[in-house]
C-alpha cells in the first residue's frame, strides 16, 4: 500500500521536505569576513522557488505548459502590457525581437537586407548581432559619459532613408532618453526595440506618466539568466502591446508556423483543416504550415515554475538594488578627484545591475591594477561588456562580410573600453560587504 492517500499528499510531503532541505543546505550564510568573495550579482531565492520548481518536475511536464502561461500573465500584468511570450534567454529575446520586424506583414515596415538600425558600440554583442545576422547595417554612434547611454544628439546625423529601427539598451539598469529616441522614432517612423536585459523595475517618465523601461518602444526583452534582476537559470522574455507584433513573435518563436495553438493543444482555432495556405492542398493540417523562417526558442515550464516565484520578490529586489547603489555612491563620492560616478538619466528611476566606474584622465591610474587588486581583495569585477564591439575579433574576422556605418566619433565607447569598470549592486549584498567593497577601491585608487 501507499504511504499516501493520494498524489495532492505526496506531492505536499515532498515540498515539505524540500523546505526543510532548503533550511539545511542552501540558506545563504549572511556571515562576512574581509576577504570572502564578493560577487558582482547572483541568485537570491528561498525554498518558495525550490518547491515551484519541485511542483513542476513532479508535473513532469518538459516543456512550456501551466506555469510558462501563469508567469507570462503575471509579467505581462506587472509591466503592463498585452502580450508577453517566454523564449530560453535575454539574447534569444534580442534575436526574436529583431527577426519578428523582418515579416512580410508589415509591409513597408519590414526590415530587409541593407536597411540601417540605429545602435551603439558600447554594448553587449547579442544587441548588435541579430541586426548582422538578418543582413541590416548597424550604424553605430557615441553614448555618454557618465550615463554610458546612447547620444541621442546624433540620432538625427545617424538617419539615412534606408533607417527602420532603433535597437539599444537601457545600460546597467538606467534607463536612456527615452523621450528623445521615442520622439525620433515617431517622427521618422521607425521602430524601437528597447533592450531591457539590465533593467528590468527601471522607471521613466514623460509628460507624468511613468512606465517601466522596455515598455515605451514597440518592443521590449528581458533576460532572466542568473545576474539579472529575477533568474530561471536560463530565460528571457518578449514583449509588446501590438497584437500584430505578438502573433509573429509566437510564429517566429515556435518554428516559424502559422498555428496559434498552445503547446500541447490541438485545433484550438477549430479550423484545422479548413485552410488554403501558400501552395499546400487545401485542408493540409495548420499545425504543420509555416509562415516564417523561425526558431524554437521556448523555455521549459521548470525554469517558469522558478520566475512565478522570483517575479513575486521583484519589488523588494529592486528596492534593495536602489539602496545598495546609493550607499556605494555616498561611500565613494569624496574620490571623484579620481574617478568619475555614474549618474541616473533624468527622468528616470533605475533598477541598477550595476555601479560603474570609470577612471579620470590624467590621474595616473591603470586600470587592470584596480581591478586585480580588487579581484585579489575578493571583489569581483566586470568591464563593461564588449567596451567597443567593432574592436572584436567577432567583428574583425567578417570585417569582410559586415556592412555597417559609423557616425561621429566614439570617443566615449574607447575611453570606456580602456578605463570603466563595474562592481555589483544585487539584493544578496549586504551593508558589511558594500562597506568592504568601497574601502577596497579607496585604497586600490591610492596606491
Amino acid at each position: 500500500m501507499s504511504r499516501w492517500k493520494d498524489e495532492s499528499e505526496a506531492r505536499q510531503e515532498i515540498k515539505e521536505m524540500v523546505k526543510e532541505y532548503y533550511a539545511e543546505y542552501k540558506r545563504e550564510n549572511k556571515e562576512f569576513k574581509p576577504g570572502d568573495r564578493i560577487n558582482y550579482s547572483g541568485r537570491v531565492f528561498d525554498e518558495k522557488e525550490m518547491c515551484s520548481l519541485t511542483d513542476s518536475v513532479l508535473d513532469f511536464w518538459l516543456t512550456t505548459g501551466k506555469y510558462a502561461d501563469r508567469f507570462e500573465k503575471m509579467f505581462a500584468e506587472y509591466m503592463g502590457v498585452k502580450y508577453a511570450h517566454l523564449v530560453n534567454s535575454g539574447s534569444s529575446a534580442n534575436l526574436l525581437a529583431f527577426a519578428t520586424l523582418t515579416a512580410s506583414e508589415l509591409g513597408d515596415r519590414q526590415i530587409k537586407k541593407g536597411d540601417e538600425v540605429i545602435t551603439v558600440a558600447c554594448a553587449f554583442p547579442t544587441t548588435i548581432a541579430p541586426i548582422i545576422q538578418y543582413g541590416a547595417v548597424p550604424v553605430f554612434v557615441d553614448v555618454t559619459i557618465p550615463e554610458y547611454n546612447i547620444d541621442v544628439t546624433m540620432l538625427e546625423k545617424a538617419l539615412s532613408d534606408k533607417t527602420k529601427a532603433v535597437m539599444v539598451a537601457h545600460t546597467l539598469g538606467n534607463p536612456f532618453n527615452i523621450k528623445a529616441i521615442k520622439e525620433f522614432c515617431e517622427k521618422n517612423n521607425l521602430w524601437l526595440i528597447e533592450d531591457n536585459c539590465d533593467s528590468l523595475g527601471s522607471e521613466y517618465t514623460i509628460e507624468g506618466e511613468t512606465r517601466y523601461t522596455g515598455t515605451w518602444g514597440d518592443i521590449g526583452t528581458s533576460s532572466f539568466y542568473p545576474p539579472h534582476h529575477i533568474t530561471m537559470g536560463e530565460g528571457g522574455c518578449v514583449y509588446t502591446d501590438n497584437k500584430l507584433l505578438s502573433k509573429l513573435i509566437l510564429s517566429y518563436r515556435d518554428w516559424g508556423r502559422d498555428c496559434i495553438c498552445p503547446s500541447g493543444q490541438d485545433n484550438y482555432c477549430k479550423h484545422r483543416f479548413d485552410g488554403q495556405f501558400g501552395l499546400l492542398p487545401k485542408g493540409y493540417d495548420h499545425k504543420y504550415v509555416y509562415s516564417h523562417w523561425g526558431y524554437n526558442l521556448k523555455v521549459t515550464d521548470m525554469q517558469a515554475a522558478i520566475g512565478v516565484e522570483q517575479l513575486k520578490k521583484l519589488p523588494g529586489f529592486t528596492e534593495q538594488r536602489r539602496q545598495n547603489w546609493n550607499k556605494l555612491y555616498s561611500l565613494l563620492e569624496k574620490m571623484t578627484d579620481k574617478i568619475i560616478l555614474p549618474k541616473r538619466e533624468e527622468s528616470s528611476n533605475p533598477s541598477w545591475f550595476g555601479f560603474l566606474i570609470t577612471l579620470k584622465e590624467n590621474v595616473g591610474i591603470d586600470r587592470e591594477k584596480v581591478i586585480r587588486e580588487l579581484e585579489a581583495s575578493g571583489v569581483q569585477t566586470r568591464l563593461l561588456f564588449s567596451g567597443n564591439i567593432l574592436k572584436h575579433p567577432c567583428f574583425i574576422n567578417s570585417k569582410d562580410d559586415i556592412h555597417y556605418r559609423v557616425v561621429g566619433d566614439l570617443d566615449n565607447t574607447e575611453y570606456i573600453m580602456n578605463n570603466s569598470f563595474w562592481i555589483g549592486v544585487y539584493p544578496g549584498l549586504i551593508d558589511e560587504k558594500i562597506e568592504y567593497m568601497a574601502q577596497v577601491i579607496k585604497e586600490a585608487l591610492q596606491k
